[in-house]
């Protein structure tokens, strides 16, 4: 089967935004627009196409990443009906709210491009930042829209200036609006220097005319503005253009398109996607300016079995080379992976290897998706996102490849969790299913973490917010039935050490017949982080915040018996010393010990390692940690007063406060979780439901003496 259409028509991109900036809405107009579906579908009729889930519909809400494949033509080439200009576009939609962050984070590390979603009434907020420095770590060109300019309140001047100030002075406008509020009436290009107006049903004319007079001297002004920052790219047309020379539209299309893809420029544009005004423009901004898989750099990964870097080119020719990226339960066809193909070429019913895990697995079907509707494909290629099904084994961040040609990509980090409630099933019967619901849910999600307490054996879920482990639990309830009992939201703690220690333990036991005997000597201290780049020493095992050092010397433990010290190590490490919470960024060092040719076991090596590490711990200064959330609070002015000294009085560190617009206030500081649980209704309150508020993990922290003797008495 051949390809349906060229790499250079493909455009991998998702939508982006702050919760309630208009984001899924703009996403149905895309659908509608393209044909993919004949209605448009509304937030607030809890009707939309990619807002699939129940949770979704019920709360207004994107929770997980939505994907869909459909097809444009640009507006000026529509008449023309011809399948040559079809461009084939592959859109995620994004949630916006900072619990269900992951998905933004997932979907940047496969997108070639983004159109970031403002409010132009409240332009950049909190989540806009976050997605931003997301989109900016994975190198992720952008489209800036400023959308809801029909609202009471909207300005696209201060919205603009919000994304120079906040985000990146490498942002340039394209359009301006013809009009505002209730008169926002089209856009004006600033490039083709024409006004455009959008008629008939749900906007779908797009009509094309001149500037009105009353606008044409801003649109001059704006457009000069636009071709300083654009010429800025292009030697010969910058010496041109300072010799009086205006350069042509196609080459200031050709300089803002290299420039947008190498990140050098942010073109801003603006419209009311749910009046239909303005969305078309922006998909034929995707096809002009956002890269295609051929105009980003080849992707870079390493040789499992040489450790040298290797790379793939977009190219059907390259050994096959993909990323798994995201896992969802599919009620109809099992557990669906999604994945991105970066080279290469795979068949449905092929097999394909897994050099995350080292194994082979049978694909079994292939789909491409239609949000909640799959379609069936016999082939995928270089620079397609679809979903396999049949795939038991991987998940998320694993590399699909040919086994012939290996090659592991990097894996997409996420941060860890830092909310925790006990989970209980009501009845037997939701016990047996209660397992089967979260292991499934954990693999869909690498933030949503499982685990037991030891001396309690109650189950414990980990998430990065209330609202988080709220859904994730309405949503075991709902897909699988399971009812269950939950306590309290808790903070997740962790342990550390602050100086180094050794010990020494010989596990022994005889009691007639044949004994058990280990004996370790250990090292312990804070753990180094990595330079980027750098690499680790073949006797070093490496992972998030845990090192194992081999340094065993002329066979004083045989080598069989390691791995059972290390998996010991880190079975005391899961336990904690101080409070019983799990103790990371420790490095271990094994560096010698015996054994006994008879009574030698892995059990007893393991005892040994583990009884080493708590004497070395108890040495080596260990405390506990507490999650620091960044909180972002946006207030009318006359409570900047009172949101402040709230947050003072919860153990918080302003940082800043800064304006947002005339009339509100932006607070950021840093606050410890454990303060912050219920922290919004209290915020509504103080405000008379004014402020907002948005928090995320930032990082991790000794906590005080004080608090740390109330979190023991807690765990005794």
């Amino acid at each position: 089967m051949a390809r349906a259409f060229p790499l250079e028509k493909l455009r991998n991109f998702g939508i982006v935004a702050h919760v309630d900036a208009g984001k899924t809405t703009t996403s149905e107009r895309v659908l509608f627009y393209t044909g993919m579906s004949h209605k448009i579908g509304e937030v607030h009729d809890g009707a939309t196409v990619t807002d699939w889930m129940e949770q979704e519909r019920e709360r207004g809400i994107t929770i997980t990443a939505a994907a869909i494949s459909c097809n444009w033509t640009k507006s000026e080439e529509k008449d023309r009906n011809n399948d040559a200009l079809k461009y084939t576009f592959n859109i995620i939609d994004t949630p916006g709210h900072i619990d269900f962050t992951a998905e933004v984070k997932r979907s940047m590390r496969v997108l070639d491009g983004a159109i970031v979603v403002f409010d132009g009434v409240a332009g950049v907020e909190p989540q806009s930042m976050t997605n931003w420095r997301y989109a900016d770590e994975a190198g992720v060109p952008r489209i800036c829209f400023i959308n809801k300019m029909d609202r009471t309140g909207a300005s696209f001047e201060k919205s603009y200036e919000s994304v120079l100030r906040k985000l990146s002075k490498k942002a340039v406008r394209i359009q301006l609006p013809i009009g505002a509020e209730g008169d926002f009436d089209g856009v004006i290009d600033l490039i083709k220097m024409k006004a455009f107006k959008f008629e008939g049903e749900m906007g779908m004319n797009v009509i094309e005319y001149d500037i009105p007079e009353n606008l044409l001297a801003d649109a001059q002004k704006a457009r000069a503005e636009m071709i300083e920052k654009i010429v800025e790219h292009d030697d010969a047309l910058m010496n041109a253009y300072l010799e009086g020379v205006e350069p042509t539209m196609e080459q200031v299309k050709a300089t803002l398109r290299k420039a947008v893809i190498g990140n050098k420029i942010f073109p801003v544009m603006t419209g009311s996607a749910l009046r239909n005004k303005g969305v078309q423009l922006v998909l034929d901004a995707v096809v002009d300016y956002l890269p295609s898989p051929v105009d980003l750099p080849p992707t870079r990964g390493t040789n499992p079995n040489t450790e040298e870097a290797v790379t793939r080119n977009p190219s059907d020719t390259d050994p096959f080379c993909a990323l798994a990226f995201k896992l969802q339960k599919d009620p109809f066809v099992g557990q669906l992976a999604f994945f991105r193909v970066y080279s290469g070429t795979v068949k449905a019913g092929s097999y394909i290897y897994n050099s995350t895990t080292g194994e082979k697995e049978r694909l079994g079907r292939i789909v491409r998706l239609q949000a909640d509707k799959r379609q069936e494909v016999e082939e995928v290629y270089a620079g397609e996102i679809a979903a396999a099904v049949g795939l038991k084994e991987v998940k998320t961040s694993h590399t699909l490849c040919d086994e012939a040609h290996p090659i592991v990509l990097e894996k997409i980090i996420f941060p860890e969790p830092v909310v925790a409630m006990r989970i209980e099933p009501k009845t037997k019967g939701d016990q047996e299913k209660m397992g089967m619901a979260l292991k499934s849910l954990s693999d869909e999600d690498p933030t949503f973490h499982i685990s037991s307490d030891a001396e309690t054996m109650e189950t414990i879920i980990s998430g990065m917010g209330e609202l988080h482990l709220e859904i994730l639990v309405d949503r075991m309830k709902r897909e699988f039935g399971v009812q269950a009992d939950t306590g309290k939201p808790q903070v997740a703690y962790r342990e550390t050490i602050r100086r180094g220690a050794e010990a020494e333990h010989k596990y022994i036991k005889q009691s007639g017949g044949k004994g058990q005997y280990g004996h370790v000597k250990i090292r312990i201290k804070p753990m180094e982080k990595l330079e980027e780049g750098a690499t680790v020493a073949k006797n070093v095992s490496r992972e998030d915040h845990f090192e194992f050092i081999n340094n065993i010397k002329g066979g004083a433990i045989p080598g069989e018996y390691i791995p059972a010290v290390q998996k010991g190590v880190k079975e005391a490490m899961e336990r904690g010393f101080v409070a019983g919470y799990k103790m990371e960024d420790v490095s271990v060092e094994l560096y010698d010990g015996s054994y006994h040719d008879v009574d030698s076991s892995e059990i007893a090596f393991k005892l040994a390692g583990i009884m080493a590490f708590k004497e070395a711990a108890e040495k080596a200064d260990p405390v506990i940690l507490e999650p620091i959330m960044k909180v972002v609070v946006t207030t009318p002015v006359e409570f900047v007063g009172d949101v402040s000294g709230s947050i003072s009085s919860k153990r918080g560190q302003i940082e800043s406060t800064a304006e947002s617009n005339d009339t509100d206030r932006i607070i950021t500081s840093q606050v410890p979780l454990k303060e912050m649980f219920g922290y919004t209704t209290n915020l509504r309150s103080m405000t008379k439901g004014q402020a907002s508020m948005v928090m995320e993990f930032d990082h991790y922290e000794v906590v005080p003496g004080n608090v740390a003797a109330e979190i023991k008495a807690s765990r005794a």
